[in-house]
């Protein structure tokens, strides 16, 4: 009877830690597409992987856990997917496409996860999760204009989503049969994912960055807070709740980067687009009260 309450405790400081997933990723969408005007997407990216490492490595430090690698190629393999794959594509689809609309193109994650974790992990959705999935895909597609081309942005936004979910697939299999500690898969996958980015960036130059005060701004909340603190959250999380309710918890994030974006960079939406935002929330409720039921 005692691991009952204590699961029930670990879920709700689950939820809680989603929440502040939540707030720093929805803005960071409007940080990112501020960065871009400064700075070409892999440069960035190898500047903000780079603080990244630094703060996860030396929190390892700090702690005394050893830096040796373990489970090296799944680690590689989840940070080729997890780190470089999607945030490659997504600040690329930047360049050019709404922050709102790659937010929400990105974060069509979650419903790959489900597809990917019932064949690969065995996790078959429940009915209250297939009905949210239903409900929130049909708030994406409202969100993405139906009847509208997609052009590369749209495209590069939605291929970061498909290797997010792969990610997470890969991850929760590793953490399912392996014993595996968090900070330390953080700050391995965040480094050897970096260092791709660096490749990248070293192959692909995008000309001087020019260091304004806010593009300092926008390596630091990225390296240190969404990169460092936040991932080693996510991390965290999909040890406590299933790969595909995990990802559905945070599909509030899109929605905060859809509002944000019409807050503080102007950027329009449309009558269907507000309707797709309502449907998401709606979605989001019914997770949390069949997650109730199950207590």
């Amino acid at each position: 009877m005692a691991a009952r309450p204590e699961r029930a405790r670990r879920r709700a400081l689950s939820a809680l830690v989603f929440g502040v997933i939540a707030l720093v990723w929805g803005y960071n969408w409007v940080v990112l597409k501020q960065a871009m005007r400064e700075a070409g997407p892999f440069e960035f990216l190898a500047w903000r992987f780079g603080v990244a490492s630094a703060c996860l490595f030396g929190a390892m430090v700090v702690l005394g856990k050893p830096l040796r690698l373990t489970h090296a190629p799944q680690v590689l393999l989840i940070g080729l997917l997890q780190t470089t794959a999607t945030f490659a594509l997504i600040t690329w689809a930047l360049v050019a496409g709404a922050a709102g609309k790659s937010a929400v193109l990105n974060y069509t994650m979650p419903f790959w996860v489900v597809l990917f974790a019932w064949p690969m992990l065995g996790e078959r959705p429940p009915r209250a999760q297939r009905v949210a999935i239903a409900i929130a895909f049909a708030g994406l597609v409202l969100l993405v204009h139906p009847g509208a081309h997609a052009g590369l942005p749209e495209l590069l936004a939605l291929a970061s989503g498909v290797a997010w979910a792969l990610g997470v697939v890969v991850t929760k299999r590793l953490q399912t049969r392996e014993r595996v500690d968090t900070l330390s898969l953080s700050a391995w996958q965040t480094l050897l994912g970096g260092l791709a980015l660096v490749a990248l960036a070293l192959a692909f130059p995008s000309g001087p960055m020019h260091w304004s005060p806010q593009l300092v701004f926008a390596v630091l909340y990225n390296g240190v807070l969404v990169g460092g603190v936040c991932w080693f959250l996510w991390f965290w999380a999909l040890q406590t709740l299933d790969a595909g309710l995990a990802s559905l918890g945070i599909l509030s994030v899109p929605v905060l980067g859809v509002l944000f974006g019409v807050v503080l960079l102007g950027e329009r939406l449309s009558t269907p687009e507000w309707s797709g935002i309502a449907l998401i929330v709606a979605a989001l409720a019914l997770i949390v009260l069949a997650a109730a039921r199950q207590r």
